[in-house]
Parts: C-alpha cells; structure tokens; sequence
C-alpha cells in the first residue's frame, strides 16, 4: 500500500462548498496530508511559481492539481496553458473539475495536455465520490514519473 503521508494537492477552486466537499472527500478517503486551496487562477499561478504572496514559500510542488476552470482574474484553460508549458510543473497531473460540459472546452483542455476533465455533478454525495475516486487513481494507481 502506498504511503500518503507527504502527498500534497493543489486544488484550485473558487467555490466554497465544492472546495470543502473536495477537501472532505479527500482527506475522508485519506488521499493526502497536505491540500493546499487556492480560490482563483492567479492565486494558483502565484503558487507554483513562488510569486506574489507565495514568493517566500518554500518549493514544494503538488502531486496533483484539481482545477476548475471558470474562476475569476485567470481562467482554469489559462491555468493549464501555463503549466503545461513549464518544464518544473508540466509533469504534475492535472485533473479539470468543472461544471462546464461543453465540447470547446473539453477539446481545449486536452489539447493543452490535461490528464483527466471531471464534470461535477451537483449532487453533494456524487461530488463526494468523484473527487475521492479523482484522488485515489491519480495518486495510488496511476504511476507518474518523478518530478
């Protein structure tokens, strides 16, 4: 069994509730120790990067990033653009959870190299279940290659 206990995820998330039903999922599921939220496009951007109020932090990349993809200042697509094109993050798995199912947006993110595109359902158990399931694949099925 694989040890969680120095897994961190990013999960950038503009609204509450889905940040705190995600946040419950995960460490219900006990997916991993550290789930850093962040609540809008920039503030995730700042965070990778160790810029703005994040320039002092000390780095510690995700092992997972949860992304939604409407969010004020920088959008989720422009989030991914950014981090797929970057050689110390474009390695990280990006999971899109988002309530958008249009087809433009689906095609986007995969062309930018996303891993996985959730759409949330808005049903709070089925929320519950998917972000536990998005957890437990990315971190303790899937193999990603060291960072």
């Amino acid at each position: 069994m694989k040890s969680y206990e120095h897994v961190r995820i990013l999960l950038v998330e503009d609204s509450e509730l889905d940040a705190e039903l995600t946040i419950h999922a995960l460490k219900d599921g006990k997916l991993a120790n550290a789930i850093d939220w962040v609540k809008d496009g920039q503030q995730a951007l700042d965070f990778l990067f160790h810029e703005g109020e994040y320039s002092n932090s000390p780095p510690n990349p995700p092992q997972l990033i949860l992304l939604d993809l409407k969010m004020p200042r920088v959008s989720g697509i422009e989030v991914l653009r950014v981090i797929k094109a970057d050689s110390r993050t474009r390695r990280i798995p990006v999971v899109i959870m988002t309530s958008s199912q249009e087809d433009r947006d689906i095609a986007e993110a995969y062309d930018l190299g996303v891993n996985s595109y959730v759409v949330k359902p808005v049903d709070f158990t089925a929320m519950t279940n998917i972000a536990r399931q998005a957890g437990y694949y990315w971190l303790a099925i899937n193999k990603s290659p060291v960072t």
